[in-house]
């Protein structure tokens, strides 16, 4: 930290936006993140894998499919040429699904000027290889310097002006460290500050991405819970153990355990546990009503992240020896079709543990998984 000499106060340090933006995504927070870069005088380029949310974008200044009637910023230009959005940017915002994100960076690398930064937004485990969406981007366009962008943001909100922070997350190498104003961290956190949404700085890459695609399942644990009929007791009590088992996920990746505490981690695992506007969150609701994955909103195709990170992040929990129940909970519903009401009357059955590590302590649970009842439903 610069100090200054005379009165001992720290010196704020100055950096420079980015000021050709192109944002690859026109969903709701792909839209969102472009209306938030494009309110200084950062050009603002949108990309959409369809030709008409492209043209509706650029004649109406809003995206009514993903945000309804809210107005973005009519500077930003949108098209589905990915030529015409990448050719003249200076940095990369990635806000595609999960799913898409190879492909996507595939598609990219002919046309994306050598060397900009590339900024990762979605969140999940790669399910064939077990990588973090930032490595897949890292295998897809070599010679980018590769952060992440997570936090509990949801897009409605963070286009309509409500105060918001994320965590935005590179790998500081020798060179940032001896020039953090010119790191590719401080001038995309400066390009996408306004007086509404602020970002915080850190070089976990990996603490920052387990946070962002665990949640999701957790999400759709205490959405399970709430929609059969329990209340804060049992989500509150997922959301402390769905952070633990974050926390232990991070750190045998290399991750820190204090970044999962952080906005990236526990920020965003609360908000998503919180409220139905999450997609994860609102899946579990219906099928802990009762619903058929097929009927859940209203049989719409709806992509929920936390499906398919469900099977993706106990797989790589189980390659790295890391305990995570809950997860393996959702788990065994989503994918082996077990009973909502049975799984959780286990996991809720499991040996008594201590919570600090140190203590080392296990003890069998009075009861059994042969005598442990299920889950009745029960009105909140």
């Amino acid at each position: 930290m610069k100090i200054d000499r005379l009165s001992g106060d720290p010196l704020l340090r100055s950096a420079y936006p980015y000021r050709r933006l192109a944002v690859m995504g026109a969903g709701a927070y792909g839209t969102a993140l472009a209306h938030v870069a494009a309110q200084d005088s950062t050009q603002v380029s949108l990309w959409s894998r369809r030709a008409e949310i492209a043209e509706t974008i650029n004649r109406t200044a809003q995206n009514p499919g993903y945000l309804g009637e809210i107005d973005i910023a009519p500077s930003i230009t949108a098209s589905d040429d990915l030529m015409t959005v990448l050719r003249d940017a200076d940095a990369v915002l990635l806000v595609v699904p999960s799913h898409a994100i190879r492909s996507t960076a595939r598609a990219m690398r002919p046309v994306t000027p050598a060397g900009i930064p590339i900024v990762v937004c979605a969140k999940g485990i790669e399910a064939e290889t077990g990588l973090l969406m930032s490595q897949i981007v890292e295998d897809e366009l070599p010679g980018h310097s590769v952060g992440a962008l997570s936090g509990p943001t949801f897009a409605t909100e963070l286009a309509a002006g409500h105060p918001s922070a994320a965590t935005l997350a590179f790998s500081f190498d020798q060179a940032d460290r001896l020039d953090p104003e010119n790191s590719a961290a401080a001038r995309m956190a400066v390009t996408l500050a306004t007086p509404a949404f602020r970002t915080y700085l850190s070089d976990d890459l990996v603490g920052v991405e387990i946070g962002g695609a665990v949640k999701n399942v957790i999400a759709i644990a205490c959405g399970m819970m709430r929609g059969a009929g329990f209340a804060e007791n049992t989500r509150a009590a997922l959301i402390t153990r769905g952070l633990d088992e974050m926390k232990a996920l991070a750190e045998a990746l290399g991750g820190r355990r204090e970044t999962v505490t952080d906005l990236s981690g526990i920020g965003d695992l609360t908000l998503t546990c919180s409220s139905t506007t999450s997609r994860n969150m609102s899946l579990g609701v219906q099928l802990g009503q009762g619903l058929d994955r097929a009927a859940c909103f209203d049989g719409k195709p709806i992509i929920v992240e936390g499906e398919a990170n469900a099977t993706s992040v106990t797989d790589l929990a189980r390659k790295l020896s890391v305990p995570m129940p809950i997860c393996e909970t959702v788990r065994s519903i989503l994918k082996d079709g077990q009973p909502i009401a049975e799984t959780f009357a286990r996991f809720w059955s499991e040996p008594i543990e201590s919570e600090p590590r140190a203590m080392s302590l296990t003890f069998a649970h009075p009861t059994s998984l042969s005598t442990a009842p299920a889950f009745d439903k029960r009105p909140l």
